[in-house]
């Protein structure tokens, strides 16, 4: 098998539903559905080591939900701690709201437990606007933190384009591009 490929394959054989004119891909690491297979995440957890610097990370950042079951391995695998982006607030000393902007709606974050230049590493399922880790970069910078990486699983979109613009000092990466041709998923 070549590099991801259980990956990849998972992707390629995803079922297709349509959202109006838009065809959508459902996928595990996406979606939460259909189950994630142990060799698809370990795929992932593979790819997120091999472009991590981990003597630049002090944190993990996960996004509520699909964030949880990419972070969650990883902090436990490479001995970093994990904080979870929440949909809802706790009120905590030091916990700030963003507004997360998406191509198809608008609703609140919430951040805490970053501390002062801690070095962060944000994991995120995927990027198509880029809406949703603008939000949390701004709010990771507003709290004082350093975005040191974003990883993504899957680029759809120019979203990853559009944060490596507005965030040059951030590196980005992703471990699958994907595309949509017609109720086709292609990857590259």
């Amino acid at each position: 098998m070549g590099l991801y490929e259980s990956l990849h394959e998972s992707i390629r054989e995803s079922p297709v539903i349509w959202k109006g004119d838009y065809p959508y891909f459902i996928h595990a690491i996406t979606d939460g559905v259909p189950r994630l297979e142990p060799e698809v995440l370990e795929d992932v957890l593979s790819g997120v080591n091999e472009v991590t610097d981990w003597s630049e990370i002090d944190l993990i950042i996960g996004i509520e939900a699909m964030g949880l079951p990419l972070v969650a391995p990883t902090a436990l695998r490479m001995k970093k701690p994990m904080v979870v982006v929440r949909k809802r607030p706790y009120g905590l000393e030091g916990e700030l709201e963003v507004t997360q902007n998406t191509g198809y709606s608008e609703s609140k974050l919430f951040i805490n437990d970053v501390n002062i230049n801690e070095k962060v590493l944000i994991i995120d399922d995927v990027v198509s606007t880029g809406g949703t880790l603008d939000s949390v970069i701004q709010g990771i910078h507003e709290i004082g933190g350093v975005v040191s990486q974003v990883v993504v699983v899957v680029e759809k979109n120019e979203g990853m384009n559009f944060l490596k613009n507005k965030y040059p000092e951030v590196k980005f990466d992703s471990i699958v591009k994907v595309s949509m041709d017609h109720d086709k998923v292609i990857i590259g």
